[in-house]
C-alpha cells in the first residue's frame, strides 16, 4: 500500500514478503492425498502451494522460502504442528498458521491457539468450512502485515502515524489523566456504533459494561502514574444500540492493551495510549470448542467427562455437610431395534426425545448427562432419603409412557434405572457409577422397564462373573476342556448303540463345572463358536478311534448353541470335519434346541435340512417342553426325537404321562428315533419301554464318564434287570 507522498515500503532484507497479487500456501501433513487435495480445493487466483510431510521438511524449506499462510496437521511423523508453531515465534516469523487436527481433546485446539495458531479446524470438516477459515486468516494476516508496516512507518512520519491509526481494524484512542478520551480513531464508529465527537472528553467507562467498571478502573488508575509499564485485559465494551454496527449483540469483547504515555522527561504519565481489538468471534468459537468438550452434541446434554466433574464436586459438598446423593445409571430398552429397524436417524430423534422427558423429570440442581448410546445417568444431589431417589425413577418410568411420533410410526420406549447412593455404595465418583450400572444390569436381566437399588451381592456376582470370562479366554489354550460321555442303551440290543459328547471344564481353582455354568458366559462374550469347534473336532476324533476299534455302528450325538446356527458356515464346518475323520455322516447325530426352532425357523430350517442332505443325523433335544408344533416337524426334517428329563421324572410307574403318549406316537408317526433322556429309575425305564420307546439313557445306566470308561461300556454294556414282558 503506498500513501500519497511518500516512496513505496518494501519488507527488510531476508523477509521475502510476496507480491500483492501472489499468495504462497504451505501444506504440512503426512497424508499425501490430503497433499495433493487441498491445492484443488483452496485454489484462488495468485495462490501457489508448498507442501511437506514433515516438520523436520517444513522447517527446511521455511529457512530458504516465506509464505502467507502454513496449513499445518497437529500429529506429524517426527513431532507436533506445536513444535513448528514454537520454530517460528523464536524465528520472529510472521507466517499465518491453521491448525488441522483430528484430536478431540480441548487441551490440542487451546494448545495451538496459545502456540500462536491464527485459527483452529477439527477434522473431520466441511471443505466449505476451511475455505472460510484460509480465506479469513488471509484477509486477518493481510490487515496485520499492513499494521506492522504502517507501525514502522510510524517512527518515520507522523502522516504515516495517522494514517495507519485512522485505518486501523483495531480501535484505537488516548486518555488523559483523568481518563477521559482525548482521542478515537474512526473504528469506533463501525465497531460500537457512537460517534468520536459524541465521545471526546467523557470517561473511557461510558464504554464498559457496568460488571467491568471497577476492574478496569483500578488498573488504569493504579499504574497510570507509571510510564512504560502497560497492561492487557479482556473486556466487554457496550455497543450503541441507536446505531447499526457490525454486529446483533449488546456487547463486544475486547483484547485491550492500555500503555501509559510518558511526557518529555519521561518521569511522568501524561495519559494513556489504548488498542481494543475485537476478539468476540474467537472467543465464541473457544467457547464453541468448550462446550462441545464437555457436551454431547446430540442432545446438547452434559457428556461423560462433564458429569464426573459434578459429581465429584457434588461428593465434596456432601462430604462436608454429610449429606446423601444418588446416581442413576439409565440404559433405553430394546433402543437397536429402532436404529436396525427405522435407521440411525430415528433413532436420533428418539434419543432426543428421551432427553428431553427425562430432564423433565429432574429438579432445578439435578444433573442429566448422556454417556454416549443410549446410556443416560443422572446425578441426584442433597436428597434426604432413598425414597427420593424412587420418587424421581418412577416419575421417569411414567414420563416414557406416552408413545413417541417418529416419522414410521409410533414407539413407546421404556428404560432400566439403576441407582447407587452416596454414602452407602461407595464414596467415589467411579465406584457409584460403576455400581448404578451393575444395578441397571440387573434390570435389564429381571425384564427391563423398571429400576432397583445397587445391592452389594450384585457386585461380589459381577466381580466373579469378570473372573469367570478371563478364566474361560484362557481355557481353550490352557486345555482345561474335556468331553465326557454318557451311553444311549438299546434295551432290546442290551448294548450301546450312541454316545452322548457332553462338555466339562476342568478347573484349575474350581474343580469341574458343567456347561450350565459357563456355556451361557460364552455365548455372551462371543467365545462359543470356538468351543463348539473344539468340542466337534474332539467328538469326531473319539467316534473315529471307537470305530477303528470295531465299534463300527456306534453314534456320536453332540449339541450346538443356537449361536452355531448363527453362522453361515456352520454346515460346512461340520460336514468337513466329519469327512477329514472319514466318518459315515449319519453317525454323527447333531441336537438341537425345540425353542431354537421357533425363533427362527426359516432360517434353522435352512440348515438343518442342508445337514439332513448331508446325510448327518439331527435330534430335537428337550421335546415337547411347551413349544412343540406338528407344523414345525414338518418344515424341519430332524431324524430323532429325545424326550426331555421333566416328562421322564414324572414317571413314577405303570400310570402313563399323557405328553410322552403323545411324543411317542407323534414320532411313529413322523418315522423318528425316539430316545429318552434323564431315566435314573427303574419304574421309568420299564413305562417308557411299554410305551414304544427302546433307547434311553440316564443315571440309572451310567453317569458321564471320561473315554477310557466310556470304552469300558462298548465292550460290556451296563446290565439293568427287567421283568419279563
Amino acid at each position: 500500500m503506498v500513501i500519497p507522498g511518500e516512496q513505496p515500503f518494501f519488507a527488510p532484507p531476508g523477509q521475502g514478503h510476496e507480491s500483492s497479487d501472489q499468495c504462497r500456501i504451505l501444506v504440512v501433513d503426512d497424508d499425501d492425498a490430503l497433499r495433493r487435495t487441498l491445492p484443488r480445493v483452496l485454489a484462488r487466483e495468485g495462490r501457489q502451494f508448498a507442501e511437506c510431510g514433515s516438520v523436520g521438511e517444513a522447517i527446511a524449506i521455511l529457512e530458504r522460502e516465506h509464505f502467507a499462510l502454513v496449513l499445518l496437521d497437529y500429529r506429524l511423523p517426527d513431532a507436533t504442528g506445536l513444535d513448528l508453531l514454537d520454530w517460528l515465534t523464536r524465528q520472529h516469523r510472521d507466517e499465518a498458521v491453521i491448525v488441522i487436527s483430528g484430536e478431540d481433546a480441548i487441551d490440542a485446539a487451546i494448545g495451538a491457539l496459545r502456540g500462536g495458531a491464527d485459527d483452529y479446524v477439527r477434522k473431520p470438516y466441511h471443505v466449505a468450512q476451511l475455505q472460510r477459515a484460509v480465506d479469513s486468516t488471509l484477509h486477518k494476516a493481510t490487515l496485520e502485515r499492513a499494521n506492522r508496516a504502517m507501525s514502522q512507518r510510524l517512527r518515520a512520519s507522523e502522516r504515516l502515524h495517522r494514517f495507519l491509526v485512522e485505518s486501523s481494524p483495531d480501535l484505537i484512542f488516548t486518555l488523559d489523566t483523568e481518563g477521559r478520551f482525548s482521542y478515537l480513531n474512526p473504528r469506533v464508529r463501525p465497531l460500537l456504533g457512537y460517534e468520536r465527537t459524541a465521545l471526546l472528553r467523557r470517561p473511557f467507562s461510558t464504554l464498559v459494561m457496568p460488571e467491568d467498571i471497577d476492574r478496569i478502573n483500578s488498573l488504569m488508575f493504579a499504574r497510570g502514574n507509571t510510564p512504560g509499564e502497560s497492561f492487557n485485559i479482556e473486556l466487554r465494551l457496550r455497543r450503541n444500540r441507536d446505531e447499526p454496527t457490525e454486529g446483533s449483540s449488546e456487547s463486544i469483547t475486547v483484547s485491550l492493551t492500555v500503555i501509559p504515555m510518558p511526557d518529555r522527561e519521561g518521569r511522568r504519565s501524561t495519559g494513556l495510549y489504548g488498542v481494543a481489538r475485537d476478539i468476540s468471534e474467537r472467543k465464541r468459537a473457544e467457547e464453541i470448542i468448550t462446550f462441545q468438550a464437555y457436551h454431547d452434541q446430540l442432545t446438547r446434554l452434559p457428556n461423560r467427562v462433564l458429569f464426573k466433574d459434578r459429581l465429584e464436586l457434588a461428593i465434596a459438598q456432601a462430604q462436608r455437610r454429610t449429606g446423601a446423593l444418588a446416581v442413576m445409571f439409565v440404559d433405553v430398552d430394546r433402543f437397536k431395534l429402532v436404529n436396525d429397524t427405522f435407521g440411525h436417524a430415528e433413532g436420533d430423534a428418539l434419543l432426543r426425545g428421551i432427553a428431553a422427558r427425562l430432564s423433565s423429570t429432574l429438579r432445578r440442581g439435578d444433573t442429566l448427562a448422556r454417556l454416549g448410546g443410549d446410556e443416560f445417568t443422572v446425578l441426584l444431589p442433597d436428597i434426604n432419603h432413598p425414597e427420593d431417589a424412587e420418587t424421581i425413577a418412577r416419575k421417569i418410568v411414567d414420563a416414557l409412557t406416552p408413545p413417541f411420533r417418529l416419522s414410521h410410526g409410533d414407539f413407546r420406549a421404556t428404560v432400566s434405572i439403576g441407582i447407587a447412593l452416596y454414602p452407602r455404595d461407595g464414596d467415589g465418583a467411579e465406584d457409584l457409577t460403576r455400581h448404578a450400572d451393575i444395578a441397571m444390569y440387573q434390570v435389564k436381566r429381571s425384564g427391563k422397564n423398571a429400576f432397583r437399588f445397587f445391592d452389594p451381592e450384585l457386585n461380589t456376582h459381577y466381580r466373579e462373573r469378570i473372573t469367570l470370562e478371563n478364566d474361560l479366554r484362557l481355557a481353550l489354550e490352557r486345555s482345561e476342556f474335556e468331553l465326557y460321555y454318557q451311553p444311549q442303551i438299546s434295551l432290546k440290543g442290551k448294548r450301546v448303540v450312541g454316545m452322548e459328547a457332553l462338555l466339562r471344564w476342568n478347573h484349575p481353582t474350581h474343580g469341574q463345572i458343567g456347561p450350565a455354568t459357563f456355556v451361557p458366559v460364552a455365548e455372551e462374550i462371543g467365545m462359543i463358536g470356538d468351543i463348539s469347534h473344539w468340542v466337534l473336532e474332539r467328538a469326531c476324533g473319539q467316534l473315529a478311534q471307537w470305530r477303528d476299534a470295531g465299534f463300527s455302528d456306534l453314534r456320536m450325538s453332540l449339541n450346538l448353541s443356537p449361536h452355531d446356527f448363527s453362522r453361515k458356515d456352520v454346515v460346512e464346518m461340520v460336514t468337513e470335519c466329519v469327512e477329514r475323520h472319514r466318518l459315515p455322516p449319519s453317525q454323527l447325530e447333531l441336537e438341537i434346541t425345540e425353542s431354537m426352532m421357533m425363533q427362527d425357523s426359516a432360517g434353522v430350517a435352512a440348515k438343518v435340512r442342508a445337514m439332513r442332505d448331508a446325510g448327518l443325523s439331527v435330534a430335537i433335544d428337550d421335546f415337547g417342553t411347551g413349544y412343540s408344533a406338528l407344523a414345525y416337524l414338518q418344515k424341519f426334517p430332524v431324524s430323532t426325537l429325545k424326550i426331555d428329563r421333566s416328562f421322564v421324572r414324572d414317571l413314577d410307574g405303570p400310570s402313563t404321562n399323557p405328553i410322552i403318549s403323545a411324543i411317542t406316537g407323534i414320532a411313529r408317526g413322523f418315522g423318528l428315533q425316539l430316545i429318552a433322556e434323564g431315566v435314573e429309575r427303574m419304574e421309568q425305564a420299564e413305562t417308557l419301554r411299554a410305551l414304544g420307546c427302546d433307547i434311553m439313557q440316564g443315571y440309572l445306566f451310567a453317569h458321564p464318564a471320561p473315554a477310557e470308561q466310556a470304552t469300558a461300556w462298548l465292550n460290556v454294556a451296563p446290565e439293568i434287570d427287567f421283568a419279563a414282558p
